[in-house]
């Protein structure tokens, strides 16, 4: 099967890569990943990201935010550097920003201050926003629901949570991303029926490299680093969940990648 996705949320700037970087991009496009997102998870790996995506015109993406993990750290300095990123044309939204209230590596007051100004910087751009949430669906919730008229368009990517967290997401039309996670037969399986409530135009594909490895490669890799090359095996364990091809799928998927990022 020729296939054309695309990855929306590759952490290819983390140290990971550092040994292999290009490798690890023509491997993608080789496995049928043509056009990738690369995550920006804290301001100065965001800088790190345009650059990378500057060498890779029309294939890499990316996004400029601040990740939960590191809300404590966040000052209007930053607000700052990141809009001055994100009025790059080849950053395509803010983010990742949002709240994690399972690992709280940072205050949730200041989790939701960092959220907000994100949003605010997204709202001044018109620009989507690149959400994170994990234990925390109802705070995001209440959070977005406010800001949700003056935010053009959002992603809750890598949704790893339970069907009131979704359907709360998809009151708001919100976008929905779905990573290898539905592979982890040990706790993804709810995530199998979850997925066939979201709409089409609303789905997209990510393997959330280097993390989040799909269970379901065969034969197994001797590594644990996820990339994007693995991104068909996400595709496929969505079209089983379907009951779709997943060349079909592959297609919407696609499509809805780029009506939300404005991907050329």
């Amino acid at each position: 099967m020729d296939l054309d996705l695309i990855d929306i949320g590759a952490n290819l700037a983390a140290n990971a890569f550092d040994s292999d970087r290009d490798a690890v991009i023509d491997r993608a496009r080789e496995a049928g990943v043509r056009r990738m997102v690369v995550t920006g998870p804290t301001a100065s790996e965001s800088v790190q990201a345009l650059a990378l995506v500057r060498e890779r015109p029309g294939v890499l993406w990316s996004t400029a935010g601040v990740h939960p993990h590191y809300a404590a750290d966040y000052n209007e300095a930053t607000t700052a550097e990141l809009r001055q990123l994100a009025e790059a044309p080849e950053v395509v939204a803010v983010g990742e920003c949002g709240l994690d209230f399972y690992r709280d590596l940072s205050p949730r007051d200041a989790q939701v201050a960092a959220l907000e100004a994100q949003l605010q910087l997204a709202a001044d751009l018109v620009m989507p926003v690149f959400l994170h949430e994990r234990d925390a669906h109802e705070a995001m919730a209440a959070v977005l629901r406010e800001w949700r008229p003056r935010i053009p368009r959002g992603v809750v990517h890598c949704f790893t949570g339970d069907e009131r967290a979704l359907r709360a997401y998809l009151d708001l039309d919100y976008h929905i991303g779905i990573t290898g996670w539905l592979c982890d037969e040990r706790r993804g399986q709810h995530l199998r029926d979850l997925v066939r409530l979201v709409p089409a135009g609303r789905l997209m594909i990510e393997t959330d490299a280097p993390y989040l490895l799909p269970r379901t490669i065969r034969p197994r890799p001797k590594s644990r680093r996820n990339e994007p090359a693995n991104l068909p095996w996400v595709l496929d364990a969505v079209a089983s969940c379907l009951g779709k091809p997943a060349a079909q799928v592959a297609e919407e998927t696609t499509r809805t990648a780029v009506a939300f990022f404005g991907l050329a």
